[in-house]
Order: C-alpha cells, then sequence, then structure tokens
C-alpha cells in the first residue's frame, strides 16, 4: 500500500475546500473519505448528509448501510437505483474498512450514476492507492485523506477552531487544553462545544480560569506550569505541582509530562545552538519571525519566553535533561522503572533535572 504524502495541514486544507463545495452545492457522485482521523470524516458525512437531501427527501432518498453488514453487490445495487420524487439519492457507506471485497465496488466508482452520491467512509487507515477502486474514485469523484496532527501542529489548529467560533485563547490556557487533551480531535472538539456554551455572553478570548471551570483541568497544576517552574530553576514549586499530579495520577499520565518537558528543552537547545553558531560561525542570529518559522509558533510573545528561558540554562545542561527526560519516556512506559508508580518517578525525574 503506498504510503501516504499528506500532512496534516494539506489534510485540514482540502477538508475546507470540500465543505466549501458541499455547502455550495456542487456535489461529487463518489466521495471516498479514508484516513487515521475520523474527525473530518465524519464532519464531512455528515454535511453531505443534511445537504444533499432535505429532510422530507430523506426518508425515500437517502440509505446508510455499514460494510460489516454489507457486501459490494448490494451497495453497487443500491447506487444504480433512481431517486424517488428528486434529483438524487444518497448512499452512506460506514465502516467501509470492514467491507470485504471492497475493491469490487471499481465495478461501480469507474462508472458512477449521475443521480447518487455515494459516501464512502473508511476510517483507519487508507484504501490501497494503486486499486481500480481508488483510481475510479479519483477519477470520477473526490477523494479525502483524514491525516492525524503530529503533537505540534495541534495548537495551531486549535487556535484556528477557535478563532472560527469568533473566540481567542490565551497561550496558558491553550497549553492546558492540548496538554490535557492530546491531539484526540473530537474529543477537543466535543470539550470546546461545551465550554463555549458555558461562557458568560460576550466573552471574546478563553483564558485558564475558563479552562479550569469548565473542563476540570487545574491552572495552577499542569504541564504548562510545571515546565514553567522547571525552566525557572523554581524547585519547591516543580515538585508542589508533582505531588499534585501522583495524587491524581489518571488525569496526570507521566508520559505527557515527560513530553511536554521535552518539547520545552528541545526548544531551548535549538535557540542555544543558534546562538552558538551565531558567535562561534559568524551567523546572524535568527529573528523571532525566523525563530517563529524554525521552531513551528505563531506568537512572538512565545518565542521571548523560551529565548529567556534559555538563558538560564547552557546547552550542556539541556542536552543532559534531554537525555534524562528520554530515559523516563522509557520508564513512562514500563521500561527498567520498577514498577515504581508516575508520581514517584517523577519527582525521581525533577530532583536529577534540579541536581544537573
Amino acid at each position: 500500500m503506498a504510503k501516504s504524502t499528506i500532512r496534516f495541514r494539506d489534510s485540514v486544507a482540502e477538508y475546507e475546500r470540500i465543505a466549501a463545495a458541499i455547502a455550495a452545492r456542487q456535489f461529487s457522485p463518489v466521495y471516498l473519505l479514508m484516513g487515521e482521523e475520523s474527525y473530518f470524516i465524519d464532519r464531512l458525512a455528515e454535511q453531505l448528509a443534511t445537504t444533499v437531501l432535505d429532510e422530507a427527501a430523506r426518508q425515500f432518498n437517502q440509505l446508510t448501510v455499514y460494510g460489516k453488514d454489507s457486501d459490494a453487490g448490494q451497495i453497487i445495487n443500491l447506487c444504480r437505483q433512481m431517486p424517488m420524487m428528486g434529483s438524487y439519492q444518497v448512499v452512506i457507506l460506514k465502516e467501509a474498512q470492514q467491507l470485504r471485497g471492497i475493491e469490487k465496488l471499481s465495478l461501480y466508482t469507474q462508472k458512477p450514476s449521475p443521480t447518487t452520491v455515494l459516501v464512502v467512509c473508511h476510517k483507519e487507515k487508507n484504501v490501497d492507492k494503486r486499486s481500480a477502486f481508488y483510481k475510479g474514485c479519483t477519477a470520477h469523484g473526490t477523494v479525502f485523506e483524514s491525516v492525524r496532527p503530529r503533537d505540534y501542529e495541534i495548537a495551531s489548529w486549535l487556535q484556528q477552531f477557535i478563532a472560527g467560533k469568533g473566540l481567542a485563547i490565551d497561550a496558558k490556557a491553550l497549553s492546558m487544553l492540548t496538554d490535557h487533551l492530546g491531539t484526540d480531535i473530537s474529543k477537543i472538539e466535543n470539550e470546546l462545544r461545551k465550554l463555549t456554551v458555558s461562557l458568560p455572553e460576550g466573552t471574546k478570548r478563553i483564558t485558564d480560569a475558563d479552562i479550569e471551570a469548565n473542563i476540570g483541568i487545574s491552572k495552577d497544576f499542569n504541564n504548562f506550569e510545571l515546565c514553567k517552574a522547571v525552566v525557572s530553576r523554581d524547585m519547591a514549586r516543580a515538585l508542589r505541582i508533582a505531588e499534585h499530579f501522583a495524587r491524581n495520577p489518571k488525569d496526570n499520565p507521566l508520559l505527557l509530562t515527560v513530553m511536554a518537558l521535552f518539547g520545552q528543552f528541545k526548544e531551548m537547545f535549538v535557540v542555544n545552538y543558534l546562538g552558538w553558531l551565531a558567535r562561534r560561525k559568524g551567523q546572524h542570529f535568527p529573528s523571532d519571525q525566523e525563530l517563529m518559522r524554525i521552531l513551528r509558533k505563531n506568537n512572538a510573545f512565545v518565542i521571548g519566553e523560551i529565548k529567556q528561558a534559555a538563558a538560564r540554562w547552557d546547552n550542556r545542561k539541556v542536552f543532559g535533561v534531554l537525555g534524562l527526560l528520554r530515559e523516563y519516556d522509557g520508564k513512562s512506559k514500563g521500561i527498567d522503572s520498577g514498577g515504581a508508580p508516575d508520581g514517584e518517578l517523577l519527582r525521581e525525574l525533577l530532583l536529577k533535572i534540579f541536581l544537573l
């Protein structure tokens, strides 16, 4: 199976393009919605289910079938039927990854009916791009590849998503959300929906207090505050936060904390290395705009904070911290941990960092 070269930002841009075309009632006879990230697949399928036909026509001309309970021949027969009292019929195939012999749908996708809109929701992975089925969808329909975001990509998407709702979000509140919810877009969207409903009328900016009050993430005891305490060498505060994490291990897994610290120190390492190049090699130190591109940030204020933090740690110590974080990444996964709980491992890690 061909390896995907689509990046998350490409996937988002294509999703927005397809969603706009559907809203403008520019329909394709076939939609192949595939990939690991289910959020965009679900949103497009839902949009098609509520846009192509009006509510009355859906009763007669819209069918939803499931891959596990169907076969390719049945689906082809459904797609070749004429709509009743309307211009279109819609056939939505969910869980298409469970359809045996899905490649046989190529008999239809190579020459789809102009009066049918077939929506194929193929989650968890892509279909084989070498197959006749895929090539038929590409030639005669719309293919969307849904890519999961990487850790460093989710914050930028989330800011844009929130901006689309007419809101802004503080850097700390954004970090609290991404640290707590990870890259699960469906979960993030669900939590944000609940949050926006709960915000007082007229609210334009989401703060850490809003996150704490409505999502239940502490604004004082979180990975954002822990990273801040560590890079500022505030051992007492870092250990207090670690104690809170130890009392609430399900909400504060060690793996996510290690990832947050690793990201912070990796950025500091890059800034210090660029400074070394500027001093030793006669190269210019990048501007804040250049650093935003290099570090994949979209906020100059955050760049200023990273530079201040980097100034407190020379790169020999930063390199030592990165080594410790790699070690404890393994321990968070049960490798050479001795069965110690996350809270104990985190306290041990922090003490080693402060002793460097």
